[in-house]
C-alpha cells in the first residue's frame, strides 16, 4: 500500500506520502496557479510514488452532515479521476488544518502560507489517520525469546 494524502483548499492542496510502514510524511504542496495545474502536478506525484490509494480529507459539518465545501471536494475527486484510475478514500478532516498549523508559528507569515507546508501537514495527519486504522501491528514482538 502506497498512498498520497490531499488536503484540498482552492488555492494550494497540501500533500503526503504513506507506506505500509504506516508513517505519513507531508510532501511539497501542490500550489500552481490553476486548478488544473494542482491536478497534474497530484497525478505526477501519485504515478512517481507509484501510488496504489489516495486518501483525502473530507470537511463534514461539526454536526456530521455533508456541506457546501464537502461537494467542492466531491468535485476535484471527479476531476482527479478523469487523470487517474486509483481508489479514493474520503477521511473526516473535521480541525487538521487547525491541528497543523500549531506546529508552526503564531505570527502570520503569508509566505509560509503560500508555501503549502501547513496545507501538507494537514495532509499528513489526514493520511496518518487512514493509515493507523489500516496498517496492522505484529501480533508479537519480533525480538521476543531472541538469544543474546
Amino acid at each position: 500500500m502506497r498512498c498520497i494524502g490531499i488536503d484540498y483548499g482552492e488555492r494550494r492542496v497540501g500533500l503526503s506520502y504513506g507506506d505500509e510502514i504506516g508513517v505519513a510524511t507531508p510532501v511539497d504542496a501542490a500550489v500552481q496557479d490553476f486548478e488544473f495545474e494542482r491536478i497534474d502536478y497530484l497525478v505526477k506525484l501519485a504515478r512517481d510514488r507509484e501510488a496504489t490509494d489516495l486518501v483525502i480529507g473530507y470537511p463534514y459539518n461539526m454536526d456530521g452532515s455533508v456541506g457546501f465545501k464537502a461537494k467542492e471536494v466531491d468535485a476535484f475527486i471527479e476531476k482527479i479521476l478523469a487523470k487517474i484510475d486509483l481508489p479514493i478514500h474520503r477521511v473526516d478532516e473535521r480541525l487538521t488544518s487547525h491541528v497543523a498549523s500549531e506546529g508552526f508559528s503564531k505570527k502570520r507569515d503569508d509566505a509560509l502560507r503560500r508555501s503549502g507546508k501547513i496545507d501538507s501537514a494537514a495532509a499528513a495527519l489526514i493520511l496518518q489517520d487512514f493509515l493507523d486504522q489500516r496498517v496492522a501491528l505484529p501480533e508479537h514482538d519480533p525480538y521476543e525469546n531472541e538469544e543474546q
